[in-house]
């Protein structure tokens, strides 16, 4: 097997689909030198910095091919403050043209975020497991842990009451406040003014991240601390689940300060964080169910060329200070394919895998017909340009979006998920008979270490073959079925092993282990399920 990455099925469509997000993630790489020190990150096309909030999402593609997945970790730590707190992004360029020049090394953190620090932990988790690196991870871990404990310390970011992390009246995860006016442009800052709440996007990060450090403390063997962040992970989703589910999906601002906007419903806005909050674990099945039917609904009835809203419906035209924030526009109702990605993934896990495959096809004809992707679009198809943005730049090479998406074919699709680092702990779940494949040859590899872990899948009759590859693997197999069948038998080399199958909505599956060292061979046999089954 090759040590790359990649996907063979026949289909242009996923064939591709790595080789072309590859190449826009390659653009977006940004080399900087400071303090002597060579920082190796990747950046959002309408800025030249390196973001946490953006790069902590990237690094689910990046770490495909790239070798330097920690100088960036590294030093959005070494720059941490006294108190915990994060900055947002650094950068050597100037940002402002023509009024900006100077090529200084410059730090910023944007006061109304709330959701930097969890990024941070999740970039470090990221970067050990392509990696590998159990002393860098152990080196970061305080650093990790003295930015969660700031985010539930701090009076600008946890509300006791709720016990839940709040912030100012933004646009989801955006960075820039409503403020009725009292500020003439864009409000970053903390104010007297400032209208607090809580945005469930910010909660179920946290919640990942206090599970990442509950994981990690498990694999280094301290109980005690392990529990700590389970427990806290637990009470965080207990009390999101409380405060911010409205029946249907999870409300997009829940107010701490009394505000009103005119024309604005809260409860009715379907906002960007509500797929992810799916894939980072805190929404039950139940509740992944609504979201997706949700965004089900409103395709069905939507004038946009998809439904990877920012936020549906939008606020009124320039409420946030700057005309150009009009519906439609940008974070407010803008089309993105970051959204697209997640919603897939989602998609894929809860049982409508036919709709993940929808969405990647879709994309896949939006970026092969020019080459180009872009961070957001009009809901007419119009692409983002410098002029219709509040950002600096708009370039054709979006790295947030296509990195979600290549997130939902690796891991949704073609259904390989490490669990824990080096592909030591691995789900495998191929989906592709929902693409109408019979047969695919998958093979993920992490270039920083050399770990890697493929497949080659066959369906044929009444037999499911995968032939899998693993220097030493401990498999937990998800396997989508015909939907007129059920598993009779499954082997693994030759042995028969215990399995379930089971049903994911309406989606046939069977589940069962193995550990995989160098080759194995597994085996389903199917049969057709009879009435009532």
């Amino acid at each position: 097997m090759s040590g790359k990455t990649y996907v063979k099925t026949g289909r242009k469509e996923f064939d591709n689909f790595f080789p072309e997000i590859k190449l826009f993630l390659k653009k977006d790489v940004l080399d900087v030198v400071i303090d002597g020190k060579k920082i190796r990150g990747y950046r959002t096309p309408d800025a030249k910095s390196i973001w946490i909030r953006d790069y902590s999402d990237m690094l689910r593609a990046v770490k495909y091919f790239e070798r330097d997945l920690k100088s960036t970790v590294e030093h959005f730590a070494e720059t941490q403050a006294a108190n915990g707190r994060i900055f947002d992004y650094f950068t050597t360029f100037p940002e402002k043209k023509p009024c900006e020049k100077e090529n200084w090394t410059k730090y910023v953190r944007v006061p109304v975020e709330a959701d930097v620090e969890y990024r941070f932990v999740k970039a470090a988790f990221l970067a050990w497991q392509a990696s590998g690196d159990d002393g860098w991870i152990q080196r970061l871990i305080p650093a990790m842990e003295k930015a969660l404990h700031y985010v539930l310390s701090h009076p600008w970011r946890w509300d006791k009451k709720t016990g839940l992390v709040k912030r100012a009246y933004t646009i989801d995860t955006w960075d820039f406040a409503y403020t009725a006016g009292k500020h003439n442009w864009l409000q970053f800052q903390i104010t007297e003014d400032t209208f607090w709440g809580i945005m469930h996007g910010d909660n179920s990060g946290y919640y990942e991240a206090f599970r990442i450090m509950s994981m990690l403390y498990d694999y280094f063997q301290n109980a005690p601390q392990a529990t700590f962040w389970r427990d806290c992970a637990e009470s965080l989703r207990r009390n999101m689940n409380k405060i911010c589910w409205n029946g249907r999906f999870y409300t997009h601002f829940v107010k701490l300060s009394p505000v009103e906007i005119p024309g604005v419903d809260e409860e009715k806005q379907l906002s960007l964080s509500n797929p992810m909050d799916i894939n980072r674990g805190v929404a039950s099945h139940k509740k992944a169910v609504s979201i997706i039917r949700e965004y089900l609904r409103r395709k069905k009835k939507t004038d946009a060329f998809a439904e990877w809203f920012s936020i549906d419906p939008p606020f009124p035209d320039g409420i946030f200070g700057d005309d150009k924030l009009k519906r439609g526009a940008y974070v407010n109702g803008g089309i993105m394919p970051l959204v697209g990605g997640e919603l897939a993934k989602a998609a894929f896990d809860h049982g409508f895998e036919e709709y993940g495959v929808d969405i990647l096809r879709r994309y896949y004809q939006m970026i092969s017909r020019n080459n180009e992707t872009y961070l957001w679009y009009f809901p007419d198809g119009t692409a983002a340009s410098v002029e219709t943005s509040t950002s600096p730049e708009a370039e054709p090479t979006d790295a947030w979006g296509s990195s979600a998406m290549l997130y939902a074919l690796e891991e949704g699709l073609a259904g390989v998920e490490d669990k824990l680092k080096l592909f030591g702990s691995a789900k495998i779940s191929p989906r592709w008979l929902a693409a109408g494949i019979h047969n695919a040859e998958v093979h993920v590899s992490y270039e920083s270490s050399g770990a890697s872990l493929g497949y080659d899948y066959s369906f044929r009759g009444g037999d499911i073959l995968l032939d899998l590859n693993s220097i030493e693997s401990d498999v937990l197999f998800h396997v989508l079925l015909p939907s007129d069948s059920a598993a009779r038998s499954v082997s693994v080399n030759g042995a028969d092993v215990e399995f379930k199958n089971l049903k994911v909505e309406k989606s046939a599956y069977v589940d069962f282990k193995g550990r995989i060292e160098g080759r194995a061979l597994v085996k389903i046999q199917l049969k057709k399920k009879g009435k009532g089954e």
